[in-house]
């Protein structure tokens, strides 16, 4: 046990790296199992997330369902769609993909002003002035619009990576500054709307400039569980110098909204939120608070698959909460890679047990498995992994549609039967 140690608000709490890491994955709703179901928990596993990263990339499944199959039981996509797109509930924006609650509207308007006098889409307002303005009337006129409205032939071709044409990039714009909101996806590209058709109009206001570099600095604590207000809240789209984010964290600690943390073995200060210390309080003494209850099966008794965007694990944070060193090889060269294009790793109880290598075949139905590396080469004896594999892969194997798990690829014996029972016994 490791109890919390804090004569102060104002100074450190002590904790060891075990805490952190339950914290850490009991805030994001990964420990000790799942305890959110259906859509109602899919709301609040988004919410959790603090940030749930869009990406396009299809493998077995795109990286937000497969965070959220982590955390939600009986998770389908169409239950995010259903939040996100029919209730607006949620929002996505920003270069850095993801979505938000929209009660958090206001805040990050602020953000979508600033953007209009960047340097850098100022320029593309200047140089696209004409097609902006085409843009913004179709906004008015039409209930929704998509880059696919406009044929290639008809519009300016751009050399940009926000699409091709100028419409595309105007659209763009117009949805970085805050004019159009993303209405729907079609096979995951945007549809845009006047954002007065799509957001509710109490959100539809501007925080003050204070307000909302407060909320992102704490939003950003959040998004870490332990952490600091640090690159992933320069959503300020300004210079933010150190000693200003010094400055905030500070102001944040005086008026007890944020709580200052030492990790044994981490380097520096680091922050929690204020909020959370009652949690904070029952994990270190070595409990679970009651609110992360699973509703089924731990995660000592059944893996979980971690998205390779997993907030847990990704950017560098699976080094130091788990002493995992893991990274998204998706897009190197065949040559540089070490494992496997899109390797997960491996949540077995509260740490990463190693990683697999997957990919859905849709046409046989199957989910294939390129390849498992453990960290620990004794874990491919365990009884009580390998029921846990079993159990993991057999819920992946129903969540992705798949009938069979073929393992082939995998060498050791046991590993490979422990795969081969973890198929859906769905049919077909």
């Amino acid at each position: 046990r490791n109890p919390v140690s804090s004569p102060s608000m104002a100074d450190p709490i002590q904790i060891s790296r075990q805490t952190a890491r339950r914290f850490v994955l009991g805030k994001q709703g990964l420990w000790p199992g799942r305890r959110w179901a259906g859509k109602d928990g899919t709301r609040q596993a988004v919410i959790a997330t603090e940030h749930l990263q869009l990406d396009p990339l299809v493998i077995l499944a795109r990286s937000h369902d497969l965070m959220l199959h982590s955390r939600v039981s009986a998770y389908q996509p169409e239950m995010f769609d259903q939040l996100a797109y029919g209730e607006r509930q949620f929002f996505d924006w920003g270069g850095w993909l993801a979505v938000r609650p929209m009660s958090e509207l206001p805040h990050w308007r602020v953000l979508m002003r600033r953007n209009r006098g960047h340097e850098g889409w100022t320029g593309t307002e200047r140089e696209h002035h004409g097609a902006i303005e085409e843009m913004r009337a179709a906004l008015r006129e039409r209930e929704t619009v998509s880059g696919r409205d406009f044929m290639a032939s008809e519009r300016k071709a751009v050399e940009s990576y926000r699409g091709s044409k100028d419409s595309s990039l105007a659209l763009y714009y117009l949805w970085r500054v805050g004019e159009a909101m993303t209405h729907h996806r079609e096979r995951f590209e945007r549809v845009y709307a006047a954002s007065e058709r799509v957001a509710p109009p109490e959100f539809l206001r501007e925080s003050t400039d204070e307000e909302a570099e407060r909320f992102m600095a704490r939003k950003a604590v959040a998004f870490a569980g332990i952490g600091r207000i640090g690159p992933l809240s320069n959503p300020f789209v300004r210079t933010v110098t150190k000693a200003e984010a010094r400055d905030l964290e500070r102001s944040l600690v005086e008026c007890g909204e944020l709580a200052g943390v030492e990790v044994e073995g981490w380097r520096g200060a680091n922050f929690v939120l204020a909020s959370d210390l009652e949690l904070l309080e029952t994990v270190a003494s070595g409990e679970v608070p009651v609110a992360w209850s699973p509703i089924e099966t731990t995660t000592a008794e059944e893996v979980n698959f971690l998205s390779p965007l997993d907030p847990v694990s990704a950017r560098g944070r699976a080094k130091a909460l788990f002493d995992f060193d893991y990274v998204w090889e998706i897009y190197k060269p065949a040559q540089q890679m070490v494992f496997g294009r899109y390797t997960m790793p491996i949540l077995w109880g509260d740490q990463l047990a190693g990683r697999l290598d997957a990919k859905l075949d849709r046409k046989a139905n199957t989910l294939v498995v390129n390849g498992i590396w453990l960290e620990d080469a004794a874990t491919a004896k365990s009884l009580e992994f390998r029921v846990a594999l079993a159990a993991g892969l057999r819920r992946m194997s129903l969540f992705l549609g798949a009938a069979t798990v073929d393992a082939t690829a995998v060498s050791d014996r046991g590993l490979r039967a422990a795969m081969a029972a973890g198929r859906s016994n769905r049919r077909g």
